[in-house]
């Protein structure tokens, strides 16, 4: 039971981040070429840094969840952030929220319920040499396709880097919840884990300069939740109820497709003009 409500605040907990940090990033200086200090600037923005603190919360809350909890479950909980983002987004900013928004929203809900449903909590503890490589691999190939990614159009392809290298956050992670903490240091995966964090806020960072908060979290989300659940099956050895692999199947393809479809009907996140002041952290 614990596990569940960690990972229904861990939900809301990433909404609030995202919506933040959009309007935090959307408000710093934008460069055409790799920016290494955005990060360092986005620090001293209020609105970005309560974003930054809401997701490290999100974070704590995700990898309680994800201590018994399959990540097949655990990511798409956190994709439902982005939806919970726009219904935030329509409540403090005045984003709309169409119809179509609310239709993706249900069908997420509805995913998320099978996911549940299949679910069979279990711990990862024992990771291999070659899963730890893999996924230092896959790190290191985010980090070389960062410039390709900064240089072109939009904030998708940056989106969909940050989602690989949170995918990698999430399984390395994962066995680290059933581990005692006076192991961590000596511990490959925890520093693969925060790695993986640093260089996925700063691509998310990046996008969210160029792209609608809505299309940015949920190409993101999108590349996150089927990579790491994958892997997660396929690494760590997450269990499926028995007779119910179909209700796993069903709902990653629904939570995948509302996540892709919030990327075409979400709210677009208005200009830094138009963001009323008190929630840009500016006074009158």
């Amino acid at each position: 039971m614990i596990g569940y409500l960690a990972l229904a605040a861990s939900s809301l907990a990433y909404a609030i981040g995202l919506v933040a940090q959009s309007v935090g990033a959307r408000r710093a200086r934008r460069t055409d070429g790799v920016d290494v200090t955005l990060l360092a600037r986005l620090a001293t923005d209020r609105v970005y840094s309560l974003g930054f603190a809401a997701q490290i919360l999100g974070f704590l809350l995700a990898f309680v969840a994800r201590g018994t909890l399959p990540l097949y479950l655990a990511q798409a909980g956190a994709c439902a952030s982005v939806g919970l983002a726009a219904i935030g987004g329509a409540a403090v900013l005045g984003w709309r929220v169409t119809r179509a928004e609310v239709t993706v929203l249900a069908v997420m809900t509805a995913a998320l319920l099978l996911l549940a449903g299949a679910a069979e909590p279990s711990r990862a503890s024992d990771v291999s040499v070659t899963t730890t490589a893999i996924l230092t691999t896959g790190l290191v190939l985010c980090g070389a396709l960062c410039i390709p990614a900064w240089r072109a159009r939009g904030g998708v392809p940056l989106a969909c880097l940050a989602g690989a290298a949170f995918a990698i956050l999430a399984v390395a992670s994962r066995p680290l919840a059933s581990m005692p903490i006076h192991d961590w240091l000596a511990e490959p995966l925890t520093w693969l884990t925060l790695a993986s964090a640093l260089l996925g806020q700063g691509l998310l960072a990046a996008a969210l300069q160029r792209g609608s908060t809505i299309s940015t979290g949920a190409s993101m989300d999108a590349v996150t939740m089927v990579v790491s659940a994958l892997a997660g099956i396929a690494l760590l050895g997450d269990q499926i109820a028995g007779g119910r692999t179909w209700w796993v199947v069903l709902g990653l393809t629904m939570i995948t497709a509302g996540v892709l479809a919030m990327a075409r009907v979400g709210t677009v996140v208005p200009n830094p003009d138009d963001v009323p002041a008190v929630v840009a952290g500016e006074r009158g």
